[in-house]
């Protein structure tokens, strides 16, 4: 098939209309009215052969078709936009909308309090963070990064390992003046309260197990108290409710002003590991580069 020049055109509405997640905020964001994109996207779909979105009278998601068709895509346009800020000679090379996909921790306890700075670095770049219990789709749901604990799944996204946190055994100074320092794992069976964190995947709370070395140390950890959240855990842990799991990444400064005290730090060799997503283009967009720079300065 001959070069269409009006793809382009078709393809950067498909692009803001999954960047906003519709047909009446894509046109906003382009100045144009939603018939006016319908069109758009109905002649592209004439064009490539395919149908691109299911659409019902109250969402649009991406057919398998579309998506496949996105993802090839997005490369180019990530391209453009670069090749296009650098022809235009401007010194705010980081710009436009970035969208984020974060789990709620990470996006807690160490996005969102430490975001500032790099708008500040960034003036033409808005950013929009979004908490979710799993990443989903990256294509469909219009975001350009995510940022999420635990083993990756099979995906075509670039997923990059930002660090592995250890996981850390923590209670309040209350507790420990109460119940004592447990001198070893085995300990934590009986007559210590321990809080539990549930994992989304399962519904069933994470396992704890204590690692020194080549030795390890299942513990089936009890207690009357579940969470789904670390803002919770951490809550509870220092209100005295028990003994908690935390990652480092979010109780290092609690452990540093002594709010907290670790427990067992000879058997803390067990990590989580945190990953980074983004689309697969030959050449990042800047503003999608910028942000996985500023992520490594975080952690």
């Amino acid at each position: 098939m001959a070069f269409d020049s009006r793809l382009l055109n078709g393809i950067g509405v498909l692009s803001a209309v999954i960047e906003a997640g519709s047909f009446v905020r894509g046109g906003e964001a382009l100045g144009l009215t939603q018939s006016a994109v319908s069109r758009s996207v109905a002649r592209l779909e004439r064009r490539v052969g395919i149908r691109i979105f299911h659409r019902t009278a109250r969402s649009i998601t991406l057919t398998d078709e579309g998506r496949r068709f996105y993802e090839a895509v997005a490369p180019h346009l990530a391209g453009i936009e670069d090749a296009a800020i650098h022809a235009a000679g401007t010194a705010a090379e980081v710009s436009g909308r970035l969208r984020v996909n974060v789990d709620g921790a990470f996006g807690h306890h160490v996005l969102a309090p430490r975001i500032q700075p790099f708008l500040d670095r960034h003036p033409g770049l808005s950013v929009e963070i979004s908490v979710r219990d799993r990443m989903g789709d990256l294509v469909a749901d219009g975001f350009d990064v995510a940022v999420r604990f635990g083993t990756p799944e099979p995906s075509s996204l670039i997923c990059r390992l930002l660090l592995e946190s250890r996981v850390l055994t923590c209670a309040s100074p209350a507790y420990v003046a109460e119940k004592g320092l447990p001198r070893h794992p085995s300990e934590l069976e009986n007559g210590h309260q321990c809080v539990l964190l549930r994992d989304p995947t399962t519904g069933r709370p994470y396992e704890w197990e204590f690692i020194r070395g080549k030795e390890s140390v299942p513990l089936r950890a009890s207690g009357q108290l579940m969470v789904n959240d670390t803002g919770l855990l951490l809550g509870a842990c220092l209100g005295g409710q028990g003994i908690a799991q935390p990652l480092e990444l979010y109780c290092r400064d609690l452990l540093a002003d002594g709010r907290l005290i670790q427990l067992l730090p000879d058997w803390a060799e067990e990590t989580f590991p945190l990953y980074v997503y983004h689309h697969a283009p030959a050449r990042i967009s800047a503003k999608v580069r910028a942000f996985l720079d500023y992520v490594l300065e975080l952690t």
